[in-house]
């Protein structure tokens, strides 16, 4: 493996030195364990330990198949579901990876005692496999998550509506928290050369989120002019949406539960911050009723902020605790889109507004190919940028996503897996030079 790091350190690029670099038969990679599935049992999700499940592990390079690369990971970052997998929640992992392996002999090599996490990378193509003619050993490249057969007609208008449709180091084995990945070549894209490995490898899922479900026609459209509630505004997803918000003419109204977090928000250059700790909302009066009155403050909260505006677009992903809310305080004909229920899977709202003031709530689920590059190419450009605020090294990686479970991180985390160090890996100066000032400030976000 050092072989493999000290090319990539060189800044040699040449196919043929990729060509002719030696793969190892084993590499280190982040881990969950299949025998350890119930070690949370009986715990509430909060208790549950990220350091206790994840694991550094020495485990075998697999076979490469047609259409797939093999990627030298310089970078990579901590999701959500990363989280998920490493709780054992919803469900163990392992359910897919054992469906998965049940649907063709490439697909067996996924069902295994270990499941190699991780849904974002920045790196090198390495090798690719049979059919591949776009990407090259010695390309610098990124990767998002989404990994489809596309033996279906149904997929091919909108790739995220495949039956095989799968989150890749969620729903697939060998995953970026890794020094080595294996990824479909149509989930490449190019890395933007004017950031580091952990800077281009913090945004890919996150980004490409927020984008079809803030952006895209398949999410909610947004337009200028918009108005947009945008939960968790400072976070690992909300940051991303609150920059689309206030690039593409919309006015973003973000929520976050600190002072801190209001800051970042402003650092960004959002005016309309609400605080919903320092104001106390309590949406739940207990674990089975919520209070109608917090949802109609929350309402007039934002009224006061626009100048009287309710907003066009909520931009969910808490679930269960914000719901109702969302619901509420969309303006009439408005849209609530969600992507995701950290909080909890099982909403209550009051539909009475819902259907009598015609709102819509549009389910997004991250993004097809055509979304995912469009979003990198926002980041490529200068428009969009990473909210990275911390990097973690791999044999630190359980505390990086303890620190997401608990939500006491802020923006993105990012995982140096091949990298010696971090701020490796620009390789435009000059464009990097024109974007600082937005790079050190979002990162100081």
């Amino acid at each position: 493996m050092q072989e493999i790091r000290d090319a990539i350190l060189s800044g040699d690029r040449t196919k043929e030195t990729y060509a002719g670099l030696a793969v190892p038969e084993t590499y280190r990679a982040v881990t969950v364990h299949k025998d350890e599935v119930d070690m949370f049992e009986g715990l509430a999700s909060r208790d549950k330990d990220p350091r206790k499940s994840l694991h550094v592990d020495e485990v075998p390079v697999p076979e490469l198949a047609p259409g797939e690369a093999l990627v030298a990971v310089m970078a990579s970052a901590i999701n959500y579901n990363t989280v998920w997998t490493s709780i054992f929640e919803p469900v163990s992992t392992f359910g897919f990876l054992e469906r998965y392996g049940r649907t063709s002999e490439y697909a067996k090599r996924h069902d295994l005692p270990y499941h190699v996490v991780g849904s974002d990378l920045a790196g090198v193509v390495l090798r690719t496999g049979p059919g591949v003619h776009k990407w090259k050993p010695g390309q610098e490249v990124v990767a998002h998550c989404l990994s489809v057969e596309l033996e279906s007609a149904d997929g091919h208008n909108d790739t995220m509506l495949d039956p095989e449709q799968r989150i890749w180091g969620f729903e697939t084995n060998f995953g970026g928290l890794a020094e080595l990945a294996i990824v479909k070549t149509n989930q490449l894209m190019p890395k933007p050369d004017h950031l580091t490995w952990e800077e281009a490898a913090s945004p890919g899922l996150v980004n490409s989120t927020a984008y079809r479900q803030l952006i895209s026609r398949n999410g909610a459209g947004m337009k200028l002019g918009d108005t947009v509630l945008i939960w968790g505004a400072s976070g690992g997803l909300g940051s991303y949406a609150t920059q689309m918000a206030l690039a593409g003419g919309a006015t973003p109204v973000c929520v976050v539960s600190s002072p801190d977090k209001a800051e970042i928000c402003r650092a960004m250059g959002a005016e309309l911050v609400i605080d919903r700790n320092a104001e106390g909302y309590k949406f739940w009066k207990d674990e089975t009723t919520q209070d109608p009155k917090e949802w109609k403050r929350l309402g007039a909260r934002i009224r006061e902020l626009t100048g009287g505006k309710d907003v066009d677009i909520v931009f969910e992903h808490p679930g269960r605790e914000t719901f109702g809310a969302s619901v509420y305080v969309a303006r009439k004909g408005g849209t609530i889109v969600t992507c995701a229920s950290t909080s909890g899977y099982m909403h209550e709202y009051d539909n009475r507004y819902l259907w009598m003031s015609l709102k819509r709530v549009i389910g997004s689920h991250f993004a097809n190919y055509r979304e995912a590059w469009e979003a990198n190419d926002l980041i490529s450009r200068g428009l969009i940028h990473p909210t990275l605020s911390k990097t973690y090294t791999m044999e630190d990686v359980g505390q990086a996503a303890y620190d997401v479970h608990r939500n006491l991180h802020q923006g993105k985390v990012g995982v140096l897996t091949l990298s010696p160090e971090a701020g490796l890996g620009v390789t435009n100066e000059a464009k990097r030079q024109q974007h600082l000032g937005a790079i050190n400030r979002f990162r100081n976000a």
